[in-house]
């Protein structure tokens, strides 16, 4: 571990002891593990002992597809990066939220405003909330959009699709009107190919 690691661990260690949290060290980055109920109290700690004074980022992560991940752990996950601009530290946090749980964590706005929009981002994309935020709704998808779009098991295609009308002034769904495009090359079809599933041909492709 890098001498700036260890002089960053000695002092979590010192202020935040074993209450909750683990570290872990990997390509020369510290991230800060704790426990939910734990967070808001280790944050507030975080900034007021530590001048950990900037919240850089903060992000959902969905696990459900990660290589030799245990299926006994939680799926989702939010991520915090944390700037000291007196100490020139990095820090990385971490919370898992237990399955079976309301998906929530509490929101960090109180402590950091900047976490503000960034908390309406990961709600919308990942459908965590985050019990205290000031106005969580939806940030970059429509208000009456269904699901959430950063989740593994979103569906990547569909039958509907939305636009902005103008005339109406409002995001309007629509049944989808691009062509299917068939892929594969005209050299390995056959002389059957598509007897049983016809597909239109692209429109840039020539007839015949």
């Amino acid at each position: 571990m890098r001498p700036s690691l260890q002089q960053l661990k000695k002092a979590l260690t010192g202020i935040l002891g074993n209450g909750g949290a683990g570290f872990i060290e990997a390509h020369h980055e510290l991230t800060l593990e704790v426990a939910a109920a734990q967070l808001p109290t280790t944050m507030r700690r975080l900034r007021d002992e530590l001048s950990f004074d900037a919240l850089i980022d903060v992000a959902g992560v969905d696990y459900r597809d990660f290589v030799d991940r245990d299926p006994e752990a939680p799926r989702f996950a939010v991520v915090y990066h944390l700037l000291s601009t007196r100490r020139n530290w990095r820090l990385r946090v971490r919370v898992f939220i237990e399955d079976g749980t309301a998906l929530a964590v509490p929101s960090m706005v109180p402590l950091w405003p900047s976490a503000n929009w960034m908390e309406r981002e990961c709600f919308d994309m990942f459908g965590i909330a985050f019990d205290g935020h000031p106005d969580l709704r939806r940030i970059l998808t429509d208000y009456g959009f269904t699901g959430y779009p950063f989740r593994k098991d979103f569906p990547l295609s569909g039958h509907l699709e939305m636009r902005y009308d103008s005339e109406q002034k409002r995001i309007v769904y629509e049944s989808v009107t691009i062509v299917p495009r068939d892929n594969v090359p005209r050299i390995v079809r056959g002389p059957h190919y598509g007897d049983d599933t016809p597909m239109s041909p692209s429109p840039d492709e020539p007839k015949g």
